[in-house]
């Protein structure tokens, strides 16, 4: 499995779709610009997509507004897990540590997640 060091930024709802289309599993990231708990989960995000092997990206939906509405972002730092283009799993809690992203993704998608 292709390993990144970082998340992958997507401009806009059709790059997320082809983003979705091109993994069988992803880890989105929804943020704000200026938000200060979004800014630090960049690097976590980093990590964990080396840890797990799982593509993370990471979208700006006030860059395409539809999106809040499509995926129901009333907060950020919100991740959302996706497998075979769907929703399946999602936090809105602030700022989370990689352990505990790796912990989320585990128990949403076991097989997915390729801890070397």
């Amino acid at each position: 499995m292709e390993r990144t060091a970082r998340p992958t930024q997507l401009a806009d709802g059709r790059a997320l779709d082809d983003f979705l289309e091109r993994h069988d599993v992803a880890l989105v990231e929804f943020y704000t610009a200026g938000c200060s708990m979004c800014q630090a989960m960049e690097p976590v995000l980093g990590n964990v997509a080396r840890a797990t092997g799982v593509p993370v990206g990471t979208i700006n939906p006030g860059d395409d507004i539809g999106l809040v509405e499509r995926f129901d972002i009333s907060s950020v730092p919100t991740l959302i897990v996706f497998e075979d283009g769907e929703e399946i799993a999602r936090r809105a809690e602030g700022f989370v540590g990689a352990d505990e992203v790796v912990d989320f993704l585990e128990n949403h998608v076991p097989g997915a997640v390729d801890a070397d």
